[in-house]
């Protein structure tokens, strides 16, 4: 066979979650009922945090953008499955097939990023609650929001780079729902030792220092707890519920997807698993924090009501 420039390359075919033609329309109403929920959740969190004066605080603004990471990535995979479905037409065009690689590494890094900040949010407001406001100010939350997106892009672009040197042979077929850069550079004809292993080193290194700095600042935070009088510990543990929540779903799903793609050799079963990372976590971000923040249900009810009033 014949390797053909990446230039000459048109399109991949995602084979999505099944091949089954019975299967696809109730695939395609859960996925779009998900996409729904996600974009209604994160977006009214968005809304919340930005109308009401109360919230404009360091961990609202973290939560907000954590909202708009969530938005961002589901909108990169779920509507290009649903179109596909809708059309019956599995196609993904090569331009199509890299920016939607790209963004999920984009949003993915970032809201791996802001987990970690949100992290050391905690450990500051705990450890430190005299200089919070000191330490955590306005000015330094807008550069650590923007150094995470720009991490997140330089990554990318990395890959990217990488990738536009590869060379395609003619079966473009993705066992996937969406086109995840692993996945594709299996396909390339060429030697794609550098990519592999450039995606796990980055990878490895722009998901482990985030993740150390999660495990540390949460020992610190169990540690000053341990030591505050039992009438305050509930409140304290309380305070970090949400986020150990949050940051349990979004790697502990990651690792699932990881184990898997160790242990099976069915891409379609990956492909399968990857829901549970690039999906469940976002439908389920905004009901973790609005459920159990009160800050976040009283200004709810307080923007529904003025809706209402219009």
């Amino acid at each position: 066979m014949e390797p053909r420039n990446q230039t000459g390359v048109s399109e991949f075919f995602l084979l999505g979650l099944t091949t089954d033609p019975e299967m696809q329309p109730l695939i395609y109403n859960i996925f779009l009922f998900m996409y729904l929920v996600i974009i209604l959740g994160n977006l009214l969190i968005v809304l919340v945090v930005s109308s009401d004066s109360h919230l404009h605080t360091p961990m609202y603004l973290f939560l907000s953008n954590l909202s708009f990471s969530d938005i961002g990535l589901s909108t990169t995979v779920i509507p290009k499955m649903l179109l596909n479905i809708q059309t019956q037409n599995q196609s993904i065009t090569y331009i199509g097939c890299l920016i939607q690689a790209c963004a999920i590494m984009v949003f993915g890094g970032f809201e791996n990023c802001l987990l970690a900040i949100m992290a050391y949010g905690r450990y500051v407001a705990i450890c430190c609650p005299l200089r919070y406001t000191v330490i955590i100010n306005p000015h330094l939350c807008g550069q650590l929001i923007l150094f995470s997106l720009f991490t997140s892009i330089v990554n990318v672009h990395v890959h990217s780079l990488m990738f536009l040197k590869l060379s395609f042979c003619k079966h473009l077929k993705i066992p996937h729902f969406f086109c995840e850069l692993a996945q594709v550079i299996k396909l390339a004809c060429s030697n794609t030792f550098i990519n592999e292993f450039l995606l796990y080193f980055l990878n490895f290194m722009y998901a482990g220092i985030p993740i150390c700095g999660i495990f540390f600042s949460y020992i610190k935070i169990i540690s000053t707890i341990l030591k505050i009088p039992s009438a305050g510990k509930y409140k304290a543990f309380s305070t970090c519920g949400s986020h150990l929540s949050v940051v349990s779903l979004f790697y502990g799903t990651a690792l699932g997807v990881y184990i898997s793609s160790i242990f099976t050799k069915s891409p379609r079963k990956v492909g399968v698993a990857a829901v549970m990372y690039s999906v469940i976590p976002q439908m389920m971000n905004p009901f973790i924090y609005s459920l159990r923040n009160r800050d976040i249900k009283a200004s709810l009810r307080k923007l529904i009501g003025r809706i209402c009033c219009v």
